[in-house]
């Protein structure tokens, strides 16, 4: 019953619960009674939940312990049935004595050192590299070995920890999956403000100034899980403007942000393929696109879809109406080529027969217009859906683009475009050719959760992949309700590959998960990379981040994030499987979020920082 605190605690959202759906009642029998009438420790009773706060079971629902259940679920059914379980009651704030004495936030017009949005470069463009100069870096290889946990920071009553922070200087702004940006120091983790958005924040969170005009402030530009994008006042934590990007109720703003002048583009993704498994759901009508939208006040300058208008194209075995093309998710950020004012975007699945050329690709788009200039689709007939198991379900291999695509020159000055792929390959294109094949080479098996996930890193001379390649085992236990969990011997690895010519230089094969590890421990390393100069930063989902020598693979450094914390901020502390973003390094300083259960990992709620003795 320790699940009670575990499960839910909490948050105002901004979005208030008045105004779901009035069908709490009857969302509730068909879909949350079979459980939560019985008998069972593990279960709250449907009387312990009319006492808790209708804001903590949204929370729950959404982003917590019952994100599992509730993936076939629209947001508009889970509002009502949180809304007539739980009460009206107010939550608490962050308590005065997480707060910093000087609460004050001052950006510079040129930052000395920063991580700004998915990549160091992000306030200039963004090439995706995920490289940190030596300069802004300042950590040495010595120094990395001697890395020490400097404070950890817990958010309250969350289970999952998958943003990734943005750190101007000594300034960090962070998302949360109850929705709150913080803001906060990067050498103490103390408070200064907090803002509430409608939903979980999970992408990378772009700093832009907003100019003299406007007293050389900032704007936090960022997107939430329910498909809001918002322009923040750094300085203050004010709304500046908000703008829902796309309503379908099953959008997800995943992927940061990218910018570049006064325009910042929004990748748009859906989590539409995993309701779909519910047989009574009509699959699908979700549409990927990029969204580009000004700076200034967020008008909508263009929208690109990734595929056509959707449409009724037959009936499943039970008479639900199915429906398509659809599908085609952009989940990660999308690049900038300045030099030919080009957009390059990579492409999800499709979610319904027709199968679209557009999907498993890399696109370029006019940044101006967004218009499509060029694509190259890597995996051709990829349909996909959590359907696909059920009567008459044909699948293709779920071979996503999860990753960024990263524009990136050879050691002998060559430009070429990487991209990382579920399938297990890393592919380089030619931006010039429109995205001609150079080479692929293969690092992992791929799978549905395999290959490389959520980014890779590289220095121009040699890119770094790490592959999840998870593995999952029949549920053995007669006390755990889940019908498989994660196998702890297998998954993982990374490697170094030869920007030229897709060559391996080195290959680190991950290392299972000790005896006695909880479960939900695996060694698949789904995780964005980092590099700074000599040192490979990859994370697993057996919760440790680790420090690799970029010359051979050799470890450097480690910590096993998978604790117990003593938070700066009181909250009661735990690490667990780090998935999604990397490692953000800056300033003599490494910062990683750690704990995600989705996908069957180990739940958490710290961001961790790191510093050399």
């Amino acid at each position: 019953m320790r699940f009670f605190a575990f499960l839910f605690p909490l948050i105002i959202w901004a979005a208030p619960l008045m105004t779901a759906a009035p069908s709490g009642e009857s969302v509730y029998q068909a879909r949350c009674s079979g459980c939560h009438e019985q008998t069972n420790d593990r279960i709250p009773p449907r009387d312990a939940l009319q006492k808790m706060p209708s804001v903590r079971i949204l929370r729950a629902l959404d982003s917590g312990a019952m994100m599992a259940v509730a993936f076939t679920m629209s947001r508009d059914d889970r509002m009502a049935v949180a809304s007539y379980l739980g009460t009206t009651a107010s939550v608490s704030t962050p308590p005065a004595s997480a707060y910093c004495a000087d609460r004050g936030v001052k950006l510079a017009a040129t930052a000395k050192t920063s991580w700004n949005g998915w990549g160091p470069d992000g306030g200039n463009g963004g090439s995706n590299a995920r490289f940190q100069s030596g300069d802004a870096a300042r950590l040495s290889i010595d120094q990395v070995r001697g890395l020490k946990l400097k404070w950890a920071f817990g958010f309250d009553g969350d289970v999952t920890a998958f943003a990734a922070p943005t750190v101007i200087d000594d300034q960090l702004f962070v998302g949360s999956a109850a929705g709150l940006i913080h803001a906060m120091s990067a050498r103490t983790g103390c408070l200064q403000w907090v803002f509430q958005a409608n939903g979980p924040v999970r992408s990378s969170i772009l700093a832009a100034p907003l100019g003299v005009s406007n007293s050389g402030k900032h704007a936090l530009l960022f997107g939430d899980m329910t498909g809001w994008f918002y322009a923040v006042e750094a300085e203050t934590g004010k709304l500046l403007w908000k703008v829902h990007v796309e309503t379908h109720d099953s959008t997800r703003l995943s992927g940061g942000p990218a910018m570049y002048g006064g325009t910042v583009y929004v990748p748009v993704a859906s989590w539409e393929e995993t309701r779909a498994g519910d047989p009574g759901y009509a699959c699908c009508t979700f549409r990927g696109s990029v969204v580009a939208l000004r700076i200034s006040d967020g008008k909508q300058l263009w929208k690109t879809y990734m595929t056509g208008v959707p449409v009724e194209n037959g009936k499943s075995p039970r008479g639900t109406p199915n429906f398509g093309p659809s599908g085609v998710g952009v989940w990660s950020a999308p690049g900038v080529d300045a030099k030919r004012k080009l957009l390059y975007v990579a492409t999800g699945d499709n979610y319904s027969k027709p199968a679209t050329e557009l999907s498993d690709s890399v696109v370029a788009m006019d940044m101006a217009t967004g218009g499509i200039v060029w694509s190259r689709q890597l995996t051709a007939e990829d349909v996909y859906s959590g359907a696909c198991a059920g009567p008459g379900g044909s699948c293709g291999p779920d071979f996503d683009f999860g990753s960024s695509p990263i524009l990136t020159h050879s050691a002998e000055g060559r430009e070429l475009l990487l991209a990382g792929q579920k399938s297990g390959i890393v592919w380089a294109l030619d931006p010039v050719k429109k995205g001609e094949i150079v080479w692929q080479a293969r690092v992992g098996v791929g799978g549905t959760n395999g290959g490389v996930q959520w980014g890779m890193a590289t220095d121009g001379q040699r890119v770094f992949a790490a592959v999840s390649d998870i593995k999952r085992l029949r549920q053995a236990s007669q006390t755990d309700g889940r019908r498989s969990i994660l196998d702890p011997n297998t998954g993982g690895g990374l490697t170094a590959l030869r920007v030229a010519d897709g060559k391996q230089e080195w290959q680190v094969v991950a290392t299972p998960c000790p005896e006695g590890s909880p479960s939900g421990c695996s060694p698949s390393q789904p995780g964005a990379v980092t590099e700074i100069p000599g040192v490979v930063f990859a994370t697993s989902t057996d919760g440790h981040i680790r420090a690799h020598s970029a010359e051979n693979g050799k470890l450097l450094w480690e910590f096993n994030t998978m604790r117990d914390f003593d938070t700066v901020n009181g909250v009661k502390g735990h690490g667990g499987s780090i998935d999604g973003p990397g490692a953000v390094v800056v300033n003599g300083m490494v910062f990683i979020s750690s704990g995600y259960p989705r996908n069957g990992g180990v739940a958490g709620n710290v961001l961790l920082a790191f510093g050399p003795e």
